[in-house]
């Protein structure tokens, strides 16, 4: 449940302005997640979302960018990262995958052609076998391993 309301918190961020945990509470509520304040602050901190400036004054939270603390998502949730020919396998802890591989799709590298997650792995197919090989040197870089 977890991980689908998270992926979900990521889809309501993308495609409204979220400036308040309240509103991030109410839009969960008519999506069919009813949870409590405090269980929408973990997720948001959890998630390491960041409230961005979109104009003078006003904010909205957003999915950490690459290269900001969305690399912190990928710390705190990769625990391995292999390939084989042009599919990389991204292995997480249980119930993560799904959140990771949102904030793996909203990086928007081109080299990927699709994702898909379950609980605690995503794959990602890549274009060839070459980019499949730099994406996974590039993110054992930023999960240490």
């Amino acid at each position: 449940m977890k991980n689908k309301r998270q992926q979900m918190i990521l889809e309501i961020i993308k495609d409204n302005n979220v400036d308040t945990q309240e509103t991030l509470q109410r839009l969960l509520s008519e999506s069919g997640f009813e949870v409590t304040q405090a269980t929408v602050s973990r997720d948001i901190k959890e998630m390491r979302l960041v409230k961005k400036h979109i104009r003078h004054g006003v904010y909205r939270y957003a999915a950490p960018q690459l290269g900001s603390s969305l690399d912190g998502i990928f710390i705190d949730t990769v625990t391995s990262i292999d390939h084989a020919l042009n599919t990389v396998v991204i292995k997480c802890r249980n119930g993560m995958a799904q959140a990771a591989c949102a904030a793996l799709d909203n990086m928007e590298v081109s080299s990927i052609v699709g994702t898909i997650a379950g609980d605690d792995t995503i794959f990602a197919v890549m274009r060839t076998e070459k980019d499949a090989s730099e994406l996974v040197k590039r993110f054992r870089k930023l999960v240490g391993g």
